[in-house]
């Protein structure tokens, strides 16, 4: 009896444990799909699949990396929204993700209230480059170029909303320059395009651009933070080209479901932020030009509202039209 009285205990404490609790014991039992709005071989999806890789060693379940690229990152934004809370669906997005409630009229997701902020991966540069078949050789000369023959310039784009569009955007603006954009599925796209020819110019991650620019395939113009790259330190910034007070930068997150247990949310933000402080990734990471975070969620979620509050902003003030 008194054997019996301490199963019974045991399986009433365990039966009255929260559904999220007992879940997150067992969590990953099973592998994981990290999706990645752009396309295959891309500044994300590089860090991407460094990272999952990482996670697959140390949670012992393969973290599979899914390209779902379209709509400016909302294709899989919604994808993620509509999957179940419990871990196994999980969003890699740039601050896209903060952009798109200022500038879709009708996202199928409510940025804040369908997702779970993990952590913040990583804070990176971006680059307007030119491509070496082009006669632009610094910004200034783009803004004469462009001044003089409006329209007759092109830009790749990687999609309305995410952050290349709307620091080239917002660039124009600034300048008063007329680009046309031509859309291309990523930066790796675009990249290959400016090598080709196909257009003069584009604001791509200096991750991806940082080799090319080294190898002389692309032709860096200026980096568009309020300080120049250590990678590349002898490009200017966009400010010190004329603009003054321009700065535009990038991150990347992961977000999961909302009401995604907080004990399998904390779990994966602790691997995470480990596998960004671990030696190898961080020699990496600094190699593609980023600077390692590993946030925790609490400090993630609160960047993230204030990064969507900037980015309405910013959408407003530069009039840039509402997308359906």
């Amino acid at each position: 009896m008194k054997h019996l009285g301490a199963a019974l205990a045991i399986a009433l404490a365990a039966s009255a444990l929260p559904a999220g609790s007992a879940c997150a014991q067992s969590y990953p039992s099973r592998p994981i799909r990290l999706l990645v709005p752009f396309a295959a071989g891309g500044a994300v999806d590089v860090l991407a699949r460094l990272i999952a890789g990482k996670l697959s060693d140390s949670l012992g379940q393969s973290v599979i990396v899914e390209n779902r690229p379209g709509a400016g990152g909302n294709i899989a934004a919604d994808a993620v929204a509509k999957s179940a809370p419990d871990g196994y669906t999980l969003l890699q997005n740039t601050n896209g993700q903060a952009i798109s409630p200022a500038l879709y009229r009708n996202l199928p997701f409510d940025a804040l209230g369908d997702f779970t902020p993990i952590t913040q991966l990583v804070a990176s540069n971006l680059i307007l480059v030119a491509s070496p078949k082009s006669e632009i050789t610094s910004l200034k000369q783009l803004i004469a170029l462009a001044k003089a023959k409006p329209g007759s310039l092109s830009y790749g784009s990687s999609g309305v909303g995410n952050p290349l569009h709307l620091t080239m955007e917002m660039l124009k603006i600034t300048a008063g320059i007329d680009l046309v954009a031509v859309p291309y599925r990523g930066d790796a796209q675009i990249n290959a395009a400016l090598i080709a020819g196909e257009m003069q110019v584009a604001v791509v991650p200096l991750a991806t651009a940082r080799s090319l620019i080294e190898n002389g395939q692309l032709r860096a113009l200026a980096v568009t933070a309020a300080r120049r790259a250590a990678s590349l330190p002898d490009v200017p910034t966009v400010a010190e080209e004329g603009i003054a007070g321009f700065a535009s930068t990038s991150w990347q997150g992961w977000f999961a479901p909302a009401r995604t247990p907080r004990e399998i949310v904390a779990l994966i933000q602790r691997e995470v932020a480990t596998a960004v402080a671990a030696p190898d990734v961080a020699e990496r990471l600094k190699a593609m030009s980023y600077e390692g975070v590993g946030s925790t969620p609490e400090d993630f979620g609160a960047y993230f509202r204030s990064e969507i509050a900037k980015f309405a902003r910013i959408v407003r003030e530069a009039n840039i039209p509402m997308q359906e």
